[in-house]
């Protein structure tokens, strides 16, 4: 532990104190007790994630550094892929059902995940290293009858019916199928084979899985006789109040295929000015004394902060030349002149003789995500080809041999190039 990484709170673990430190405890089960297991040794801690997607997205990095902090301090992190929970669904705090996958987009979406976590924790079959599991091996071959005799019959439905997650779902009168029902009793299932077959004693999650993690609790307890422990994350919103990782163009994906490094550079450096601090502590491995520097600077000084911020949080995901070459992008993209590395809008062949719509041309880039978007953006004198302002909404771009830089506002640019 780094050691500025300083306790707010009297645990004795480096784990929890670091946790702590850094804003990553919401709700805990049993924190004392957690501590002292922290204390007394390795302690195998799990995470899951249902495979809806062939990457995670900026939602998901809350959970997944909590899995690298703990890494870092000593202990196995288990990051558990929900090959067969992701053909049931999470219906936590969700207005409708998930689409149903196939097996192999399951199969597809768990390898695309993979490559997340590779870059942010260290596999290997040593102590503390982790490993990755997916619960379609032993849900696969759960016998329904099985399920119902062996661990429905812990479960209490008033209990179920209780929480947040689906109180929430049936006060708006929102449908829950019954598939979507035994989630609940599928996750708790999870945190019982991985205490079983890997003496697995906590699992970590976001706040909305608070009651699916209480059930594996209480489901150990019941048939084990042994307590394990709980603990979740914040829910995470920007200073104004918006849901962390959701953007005009949609999901921020930690897959540079999903994603380009210099967007997601980009999406860091756009963070607002009372957050910086807080996303330093929470998605870079700064030491806290650095972090209470930058995030002490005064007014447009911040924007040094939020540079380091997008360097550092590129560089876990990306490495640090995507980080490098992403800064390096930015800074001649605000210069004015063109970049190698900024996203990139071609023409059609069509467009190529007759030119191209600056509106088409704007979502095309994911500058807007609507025409209509995008034409408030020209009215709204935001929009700029190679630096000078557009302002008719049936403008039209023509590009020759070199392309031409396209931006809406300061710090969002495409280029742009011919057929």
């Amino acid at each position: 532990m780094d050691a500025s990484d300083l306790p707010r709170q009297d645990f004795r673990s480096t784990a929890l104190r670091v946790l702590d430190a850094r804003g990553y405890i919401h709700q805990g089960t049993n924190l004392e007790g957690l501590d002292a297991a922290f204390v007394a040794g390795v302690v195998p801690v799990y995470i899951g994630f249902d495979a809806t997607a062939d990457s995670l997205h900026v939602g998901h990095l809350l959970p997944i550094m909590t899995l690298r902090r703990l890494q870092r301090a000593g202990h196995k992190p288990i990051v558990l892929m929900g090959g067969g929970t992701t053909r049931v669904g999470d219906p936590s705090f969700r207005a409708t059902e998930r689409p149903l996958l196939s097996d192999d987009q399951i199969a597809a979406n768990i390898q695309g995940i993979r490559r997340v976590f590779e870059r942010f924790l260290t596999f290997g079959n040593g102590p503390i290293d982790a490993v990755m599991v997916n619960n379609a091996d032993w849900l696969d071959r759960l016998g329904y009858i099985d399920l119902l005799r062996d661990i429905g019959r812990h479960f209490s439905v008033n209990r179920m019916l209780s929480f947040d997650s689906v109180k929430a779902r049936l006060e708006r009168q929102d449908p829950m199928s019954f598939l979507e029902f035994n989630y609940i009793i599928l996750q708790a299932f999870d945190f019982l084979e991985l205490h079983r077959r890997a003496g697995c004693l906590a699992q970590m999650g976001g706040s909305d899985q608070w009651g699916n993690i209480v059930n594996g609790i209480d489901l150990v307890r019941r048939l084990e006789g042994r307590e394990v422990f709980g603990l979740t994350t914040p829910l995470l919103t920007t200073a104004s109040g918006t849901k962390m990782g959701k953007t005009a163009g949609g999901a921020v994906w930690l897959n540079a295929d999903r994603l380009p490094p210099y967007d997601y550079w980009q999406f860091w450096r756009n963070t607002e000015d009372a957050d910086v601090g807080r996303f330093l502590r929470l998605f870079t491995d700064l030491p806290l004394e650095r972090i209470a520097e930058l995030e002490a600077l005064p007014g447009a000084e911040i924007n040094q902060a939020k540079e380091v911020l997008a360097d550092a949080a590129t560089a876990l995901a990306h490495g640090a030349e995507a980080a490098r070459t992403a800064n390096g992008t930015a800074r001649q993209a605000f210069a004015g002149t063109i970049a190698d590395g900024l996203p990139e809008a071609a023409l059609t062949a069509e467009e190529g003789w007759n030119g191209a719509l600056v509106v088409d041309l704007l979502m095309r880039g994911g500058l807007a995500t609507s025409k209509g978007e995008a034409r408030r953006l020209i009215t709204g004198g935001g929009v700029r080809v190679d630096g000078a302002a557009v302002s008719d909404v049936d403008a039209r771009v023509t590009v020759g041999a070199a392309p031409v830089r396209l931006s809406a506002g300061r710090k969002r640019h495409v280029l742009v190039r011919g057929a």
